[in-house]
């Protein structure tokens, strides 16, 4: 069992990982619901203990905080935000702060890869009538938002998964993370700044004219209403799942629009993707695999709180650039609680598989967007960026160490 379980896993994680390859033409859900089906067709799981493996938990606060943002989508609320924020820009660093510091705050509030899929193609729009290079700004909107998501438990889907397994009250976790957050991006911004310091400057240029986004307001403060409520609901219930679905279904029956503009815009096949992973890790658990290989890194993660705090940070980063940071986590959660101290190790997990998001392009769904929706208009090349993202990654993972420690 362990054998057939293991060559699943690979095999999963290969085409997970290697999107970009000419052998296969499966994307990242259709990748894990092979593995998950093969779990079962191999006889590692039975069909019942597959959709036990499942976290429901996790799907239901994802698709709920899905639905608030599809609303929001829906009211042109992201689309609006970003021309103020462009439109007020004076200079061209000014420009850079507002994307790096909007888009990381934004992205603590709401899913990170929200955040980029709406406010790309303004900014490549504004971009192009500013006549500014658009490579710094690019990559500011993707390092931020990854920044800035590792401040709440509803900032990225690695976050989300910690929070459920976890149990930590969403108070707790933001006030252990915004610091990092703050001084991440305050890192980021230097960053990127130094390296482009040729395009990045002071001097003054005219204000941009733009189209201005039309914003269904009634919708708008409705959705923010709804959203302010759910976070009560984290706060004073610690139920995240029940929070979120409760909220989504909500500002469905409030919105008096029809649900399905708001159910085409939930990401159905991320839920998809964290289902078929959920089964796969599933496999190797019962199989003894994630013991195993437990048994394997322990040594080196140190045996102080301390030690394993730094230790298995750097090893946080390194393994969410080999496997992604969602699946990692889903690997790792179940070692959590054999440190010395288990929530000082939630929040390391979360810091550090956050911040690996920025070391390559490939390191986060929310970098591919990005350079996706703009690769018609410029070209974001790998050492363009893995000369902020390195150095973003390393910067911001010690400044979270720091804190921890």
């Amino acid at each position: 069992m362990l054998i057939k379980s293991l060559l699943i896993f690979i095999l999963t994680y290969v085409i997970i990982s290697a999107q970009k390859m000419n052998w296969h033409k499966l994307d990242r859900p259709s990748g894990a619901l092979l593995g998950a089906v093969l779990m079962v067709l191999s006889g590692v799981l039975t069909l019942d203990e597959a959709y036990r493996t499942v976290d429901y938990n996790t799907i239901l606060l994802l698709m709920g905080m899905m639905l608030v943002v599809a609303y929001l989508k829906i009211a042109n609320c992201f689309k609006y935000l970003s021309y103020l924020l462009i439109t007020h820009a004076r200079n061209s660093f000014i420009l850079l702060c507002l994307v790096s510091f909007a888009s990381g705050i934004l992205s603590a509030l709401f899913v990170n890869d929200t955040i980029c899929l709406m406010f790309t193609p303004l900014l490549i729009l504004a971009l192009s009538e500013m006549k500014l290079n658009p490579v710094p700004y690019l990559i500011a909107l993707a390092t931020s938002s990854n920044i800035g998501s590792v401040v709440t438990l509803t900032g990225n889907p690695q976050n989300m998964l910690i929070g459920v397994f976890s149990k930590i009250p969403y108070l707790d976790f933001t006030w252990h993370l915004i610091p990092i957050g703050i001084l991440s991006l305050i890192a980021n911004v230097m960053i990127i700044r130094i390296v482009f310091r040729k395009d990045i400057h002071f001097k003054r240029f005219d204000p941009i004219t733009l189209a201005k986004p039309e914003v269904d307001a009634k919708l708008t403060i409705k959705s923010l209403v709804v959203l302010f409520c759910i976070f009560l609901g984290f706060i004073f219930t610690g139920n995240l799942p029940l929070s979120a679905i409760t909220g989504g279904l909500g500002l469905i029956i409030l919105s008096r629009t029809k649900p399905h503009e708001a159910l085409e815009k939930v990401d159905w096949t991320l839920l998809l993707f964290f289902s078929g992973l959920f089964i796969v890790v599933g496999g190797v658990n019962k199989a003894g695999f994630l013991t195993m290989a437990h048994h394997v890194v322990e040594p080196y993660l140190g045996k102080t709180a301390s030690s394993q705090i730094v230790n298995f940070s750097i090893f946080s980063v390194i393994a969410s650039n080999l496997v992604s940071n969602v699946p990692f986590v889903l690997l790792s959660a179940s070692w959590i609680d054999k440190f010395v101290d288990p929530r000082s190790m939630w929040y390391a997990l979360a810091m550090s598989s956050t911040f690996a998001g920025n070391l390559t392009i490939m390191g986060s769904v929310a970098n591919m967007i990005v350079m996706e929706l703009s690769k018609e208009h410029v070209h974001v090349g790998f050492w363009d960026f893995f000369k902020v993202g390195f150095t973003t990654t390393v910067i911001s993972t010690i400044i979270g160490i720091c804190f921890l420690v």
